[in-house]
């Protein structure tokens, strides 16, 4: 499948499902009480005025933090139906600051962006729908700042390798899963692939691992779904890096 058919494909599976995915991501355990709570603490306290670049906002949930920060934030989505919730949540939020949102696919480069211009770039959940990291990994570097930090969350290799590849853990494997969201059932599509493969794209273009966290759930939702607690307390399901660029 070429880059920009896979861009194509996961937009037409967000597009179709955004309604009900946004309103389970705002508030379920992998997400609410696990993948964003990790990334805010990667991220942690941003300066007033920091350029942020957000990569995959979806419907705005991180978008609306990174506002409260007083950061200056530019965020896109290659789903058209993810950007209509986003808009529609940033104009009835009460965010200090106003962020600058637009359709882009990743696997098209950032053509938008000079060089250096960017303090922080985040990426929630976005790199499994890529077969390569490498150019994007590339181009992330291109408009950080000397100095600046990315941040970024994927599917851990342990969990996708124990669900689709228990026999092969080094395995790259293209897969479709199927997600219930709300009272309907939608495909979606992403990589699965070893530690050893992401490591390896992130020497490549540049840049050391500052911080590699599996995160573990917030005790708050031990009391909520003990069950999704004790689940995401056993197994990574997500894992977390913080990225600077490798110094010279």
């Amino acid at each position: 499948m070429s880059p920009s058919a896979e861009g194509e494909l996961t937009a037409r599976q967000y597009d179709a499902m955004a309604q009900p995915y946004a309103s389970l991501n705002s508030r379920s355990a992998a997400n609410a009480y696990y993948e964003r709570p990790a990334t805010k603490e990667l991220i942690g306290r941003l300066a007033e005025g920091a350029r942020v670049l957000e990569i995959g906002c979806g419907a705005g949930e991180l978008t609306k933090w990174l506002l409260a920060q007083g950061a200056r934030v530019r965020a896109f989505d290659v789903s058209e139906a993810m950007l209509t919730l986003a808009r529609a949540a940033l104009a009835s939020g009460t965010s200090p600051g106003d962020a600058e949102l637009f359709r882009a696919d990743l696997h098209d480069g950032l053509v938008f962006a000079q060089d250096g211009e960017f303090d922080l770039v985040v990426a929630s959940l976005v790199l499994h729908y890529l077969e390569s990291w490498e150019p994007a990994l590339a181009e992330i570097h291109r408009v950080l700042r000397p100095g600046g930090h990315f941040v970024f969350s994927t599917h851990h290799p342990t969990w996708d390798g124990c669900n689709h590849s228990p026999d092969d853990y080094f395995k790259k494997m293209q897969v479709t899963e199927k997600w219930q969201r709300g009272e309907g059932l939608f495909e979606v599509t992403f990589w699965r692939r070893p530690l050893r493969e992401m490591t390896r794209a992130i020497a490549e273009a540049g840049f050391v691992i500052e911080l590699l966290d599996e995160p573990e759930p917030l005790e708050e939702l031990a009391r909520i779904e003990p069950s999704s607690f004790e689940g995401l307390s056993r197994l990574p399901f997500f894992v977390h890096f913080r990225l600077r660029e490798e110094p010279a």
